[in-house]
């Protein structure tokens, strides 16, 4: 068995950074869910993250160039660590 390290914690600000809050928002949205991260306005701080029930059905489309423009860029960056931990016994 590999004893390597299985779980990293990360934060809900390195969620939002890699663009993927927006990516399971997009999908949420097809079933009228969203996960909500509500920030302080003036320190950037995030004080709560819940799931929640809306109505919206996707976002505008500076929204999603700006998510696919996140997730695209965190993949560039993450892509070797992917394959490693794919084909790494």
């Amino acid at each position: 068995m590999n004893k390597k390290k299985a779980i990293y914690k990360k934060t809900w600000a390195d969620f939002r950074e890699a663009g993927l809050l927006w990516w399971i928002n997009r999908i949420l949205h097809t079933f009228g869910w969203v996960i909500v991260v509500e920030v302080e306005s003036t320190t950037g701080e995030i004080t709560d993250c819940y799931p929640a029930r809306t109505c919206f059905r996707g976002f505008t489309e500076e929204d999603e160039d700006e998510g696919f423009n996140a997730v695209t860029t965190h993949l560039a960056e993450i892509v070797s660590d992917l394959v490693q931990e794919v084909y790494d016994d």
